[in-house]
């Protein structure tokens, strides 16, 4: 997957201010206002910036964090993970993988019976595309 680079004017351009903010500067939307709390259909979720696929439907779970939560990425390829100690915390960020994008955080409290992650991921950094 190509690398995806834009000067700073064209991502304000492309994105409304919450995308810019969110995912040029490692912003976190308000919890439990997002768009993708809830999708009972198949699809994937893709990367708001350059449309890379990053998250599969069928690996999100309800986490009652605020937030879309999922287990895993639709491939380790998809995502990026880097230190985060912002904010006098010390925590995982997830980006993404072709446009540096943060997506959100990811923590080792997630479903036992699957890989025990979670990706906590705001949904403004997200587009769902249905039945893929």
């Amino acid at each position: 997957m190509d690398k995806v680079t834009r000067t700073d004017a064209e991502w304000r351009e492309q994105l409304t201010d919450e995308q810019y903010r969110v995912t040029r500067q490692a912003g976190t939307e308000r919890p439990f206002t997002g768009d993708y709390q809830v999708e009972p259909v198949q699809g994937i979720y893709h990367c708001v910036c350059c449309g890379a696929p990053l998250f599969e439907n069928e690996h999100k779970f309800e986490a009652h964090c605020g937030w879309p939560s999922f287990d895993r990425p639709l491939a380790d390829a998809a995502v990026e993970e880097h230190e985060d100690t912002s904010l006098g915390m010390r925590r995982i960020e997830v980006t993404c993988r072709r446009c540096d994008a943060h997506l959100g955080h990811v923590f080792p409290d997630g479903p036992r019976d699957t890989t025990g992650m979670r990706y906590c991921i705001n949904s403004v950094a997200l587009t769902f595309h249905q039945g893929e």
